[in-house]
């Protein structure tokens, strides 16, 4: 017979009853762990996470009034909410264990007890636990999903050599388990590619969370990303689970890692390692079961060699890396991808068919792009809004043109020169407004200041 997974702690000062109870739980459960005096349940909290406690009402010689195990049930309570608590207690306390329940016991055993019924009572015990895990995992996945319900992702398009180099290598991949490292400009796909990758992969029935590093406050990154427990800080008012935790059984993208401060990276190495997290305001560790896909536009190898990137994590995230081209070196991709983004757009705004004449083809072919897809999503969104016929002609697309004095502020495909220049205008088109600029570009308020910063913009 298959022993249950759950983690099992007795709590009694009797030790022929420790012994004997655990020899019989251990042919049932996975994990059955003992001690003799009530004081060392912190410590033993501190240590493990436990599912259902086995708790004796008295642990003094002739002591019979159950106080001491009333204090010890709101002593674990308060540890670990979610465990439950069955009561072990003698056969004239059982009004006693009636009243305990009260105070948040699920059940109570009467000593000498039959086998079977502990049994059964402890899978009853474990059963509810589980629910009630289940539940409040799916309530935190559904407010980690809906935050970013209006998001429209699609697959990925195109069928030039360098997309084909790169879904053949998602092919490869996507089955196995491996971490993943994806690399390239703003807006060249790195979301559209990760999720490919569960989409294929053995977890495609399972949730795929995506994470912006970049939007986090470092005060608040462990609480996002880990969870925290009821009265951890201030606004703390209710136990939560972090992403990694809502993601457990899925995959997680964790979005512009290479922008994280040495200390937070110390932390998500650890988690990485162990695949555990630890709750804020908690010591107990909780096991988790992601598929962990990572994304950045910097140039980690350098971070690394500068010091600014943990050498160890870095390789940690990178089992297998994944380099997404510029739309400049894919442009026979973009009437198709044109195209893709036309039919999307007659569908969301209720318009007839647009075609596009050949010599708009050839102006944004033309165009340098250093938004990528993103960018040029942005562009034919606007034009299909702006159209005042079904025939999409350069002067719909007018907005995009550059200068030749623009065109000149660099003179290389530099992608920090790309950068800063894509900022510098969107910040000038939108007069200023760094939320419509950040939202144009793909980036978070938090990380357009970050670029702002670097540029001296």
């Amino acid at each position: 017979m298959a022993k249950a997974t759950a983690n099992i702690l007795i709590v009694d000062d009797d030790d022929l009853i420790l012994l004997s109870a655990q020899l019989l739980l251990e042919q049932h459960f996975s994990t059955v762990k003992k001690i003799n005096n009530p004081n060392q349940i912190t410590e033993a909290f501190n240590e493990h996470s436990f599912d259902v406690v086995l708790l004796d009402m008295n642990f003094r010689q002739g002591e019979t009034t159950g106080k001491e195990g009333l204090k010890w049930l709101k002593k674990i309570n308060e540890i670990s909410p979610a465990t439950k608590v069955i009561l072990m207690t003698a056969y004239g306390e059982v009004d006693i264990a009636v009243e305990a329940m009260k105070t948040g016991a699920i059940d109570f055993i009467v000593k000498p007890w039959q086998n079977e019924k502990l049994i059964v009572t402890i899978k009853n015990a474990l059963e509810l636990f589980t629910k009630e895990k289940r539940v409040k995992q799916l309530e935190s996945r559904e407010k980690i999903i809906s935050s970013n319900i209006d998001y429209q992702f699609g697959d990925m398009i195109g069928s030039s050599q360098a997309m084909k180099d790169i879904q053949k290598l998602i092919t490869k991949v996507a089955p196995t388990d491996a971490d993943v490292l994806i690399l390239g400009e703003n807006g060249t796909g790195k979301e559209v590619a990760a999720r490919a990758i569960h989409k294929n992969s053995a977890r495609a029935n399972e949730v795929f969370i995506a994470v912006d590093l970049g939007t986090f406050p470092e005060n608040l990154f462990e609480s996002e990303l880990f969870g925290h427990k009821k009265g951890a800080f201030t606004d703390a008012r209710e136990e939560r689970i972090g992403r990694f935790e809502a993601a457990s059984g899925g995959t997680i993208f964790l979005d512009e890692i290479g922008n994280l401060p040495p200390n937070l990276q110390t932390k998500l190495l650890t988690v990485l390692q162990r695949r555990q997290i630890t709750k804020v305001g908690s010591n107990m560790p909780v096991d988790i079961d992601v598929r962990v896909l990572c994304a950045t536009n910097l140039n980690l190898k350098k971070a690394v060699e500068e010091g600014r990137f943990r050498e160890d994590l870095y390789y940690r995230i990178n089992t297998v890396e994944l380099n997404l081209p510029p739309l400049s070196e894919r442009v026979s991709d973009i009437e198709e991808l044109v195209n893709h983004f036309l039919r999307k757009y007659e569908h969301k705004y209720h318009k007839e068919r647009f075609q596009l004449d050949d010599n708009a083809l050839e102006e944004l072919k033309r165009h340098r792009w250093p938004g990528n897809v993103r960018e040029l999503q942005h562009a034919v969104e606007r034009a299909a809004i702006l159209a005042e016929g079904t025939e999409l002609t350069a002067q719909d697309f007018g907005f995009l043109s550059v200068s030749t004095q623009e065109i000149n502020e660099f003179d290389s495909y530099d992608l920090e020169n790309i950068e800063a220049w894509a900022i510098k205008k969107a910040i000038k088109k939108h007069n200023g407004n760094i939320s419509h600029a950040s939202k144009e570009l793909g980036l978070s308020r938090g990380a357009m200041y970050r670029r702002m910063e670097k540029y001296g913009l």
